[in-house]
């Protein structure tokens, strides 16, 4: 069984459980569903698969839950009672539906994530660790935090799913459309650690894309969801998926656009993504998806790195900053003046950046920085710039890539 596998049939039983039994058991359920992950990690490996892992899976992983409740106290034992009143589920039951048609456990457990009374940089880590199974320093890394304040917002975060009512209620369809902003984001943060992950071992973890964009379209297909936003949400996962194979070489190591096999993109998937942002043209709305999809477009229909219209590519990350002003698309946005008009015009971009804290000791500015003065031949900032980018790298594939780009001759 892959990784996938069991990262998705984590997300699904947390979400299924905590339904049927209350939140304010999460904890319990995490315990139970990790336990049947256990379970089924020692005894597959010693014999033959079941004919179907995910209703075995869920049938471990509810007795699992349903002992543990009723080895706790009286108002568990209630829960347990509901629990086993309500029969054993299977992989394939249906569910019942939110007032918006949100049929997927895992999305309307995103949206529960999301409950407005959770400070909104607690809502991100909640969902990432309980329903995508990412381990504490994956969240610090993606999201440019400490470990101590990944665990604080965690138990900030259970605590206020733990005060919601025993049997989660309906969402309205004004509670669903305030909660989508949060939702989408989470699920471009679950994209984005897949395409370019902090895990040391692997630098690409394409089950975490998949995954990412299986939502996506499960969001994007909800009627009380289905807004030019999230259309352009699943164009942008599409046409960077599309990039995923030739993003490796024969040994793993990570390939920059510029030195990729173009032939190995993936044809439908730009074919597909190319749709969704067609279709997410519909209206007025105009948002941060739709501008990185539209970058995303202009590289993946580019014949060449050379050929690419970087003029168009500059304005989308001037837009981006207006949208969800960041310093990380001026880095981008100077790279890509640099391509345009040259590396001078590209350091002149960022005059007077002042980079947040999370950004001044990171990888990035240092080797954004470094390739610039390298290429405008300033030797001695080069090596500087080069010399701290290594050292912050994230892992061993990151340090490789960009020891080969900035490499002084």
């Amino acid at each position: 069984m892959s990784e996938h596998f069991f990262r998705h049939e984590y997300g699904r039983l947390v979400a299924m459980l905590s339904r049927r039994v209350g939140m304010r058991h999460l904890e319990a359920v995490e315990d139970a569903v990790q336990a049947a992950l256990m379970i089924a990690l020692e005894t597959w490996s010693k014999g033959t698969l079941p004919d179907s892992p995910s209703a075995w899976l869920t049938r471990v992983a509810y007795h699992q839950v349903l002992d543990e409740l009723r080895r706790r106290g009286r108002g568990d034992r209630l829960a347990a009672r509901h629990l086993q009143d309500a029969a054993a589920p299977t992989a394939d039951a249906p569910t019942a539906l939110l007032a918006g048609d949100l049929g997927d456990d895992t999305l309307r457990m995103l949206f529960a994530c999301c409950d407005d009374a959770i400070p909104v940089e607690a809502q991100l880590v909640i969902a990432l660790r309980t329903l995508c199974g990412f381990a504490v320093h994956e969240i610090a890394e993606r999201l440019f935090l400490s470990e101590a304040n990944v665990y604080k917002r965690l138990e900030r975060a259970r605590a206020r799913l733990r005060a919601l009512p025993f049997e989660l209620e309906e969402l309205s369809p004004a509670q669903l459309g305030a909660r989508l902003p949060a939702v989408r984001s989470i699920l471009y943060a679950l994209f984005t650690e897949g395409y370019l992950s902090s895990n040391a071992a692997q630098p690409i973890r394409r089950e975490l894309c998949d995954e990412g964009l299986r939502l996506a379209e499960v969001l994007a297909s909800q009627p009380a969801s289905a807004t030019p936003e999230s259309f352009a949400l699943v164009a942008l996962m599409h046409l960077h998926r599309a990039r995923l194979t030739a993003r490796q070489d024969a040994s793993g190591g990570l390939l920059l656009l510029e030195d990729q096999d173009r032939s190995r993109w993936d044809a439908r998937d730009i074919a597909a993504g190319l749709a969704w942002l067609e279709r997410s043209a519909a209206g007025d709305v105009f948002s941060r998806y739709h501008a990185e999809a539209g970058i995303a477009a202009e590289h993946c229909l580019a014949p060449s790195f050379a050929e690419t219209r970087w003029d168009l590519i500059v304005a989308s990350y001037a837009l981006l900053e207006r949208l969800a002003p960041s310093a990380l698309h001026t880095l981008n946005r100077a790279l890509a003046i640099a391509e345009w008009h040259g590396p001078a015009d590209g350091l002149a971009a960022l005059d007077g950046l002042d980079p947040p804290a999370w950004l001044a000791g990171s990888y990035l500015l240092a080797a954004v920085l470094a390739d610039l003065h390298r290429r405008c031949g300033h030797v001695e900032l080069a090596a500087r710039h080069r010399a701290a980018a290594l050292a912050a790298a994230p892992s061993p594939a990151v340090k490789d890539a960009l020891a080969r780009r900035l490499r002084i001759a």
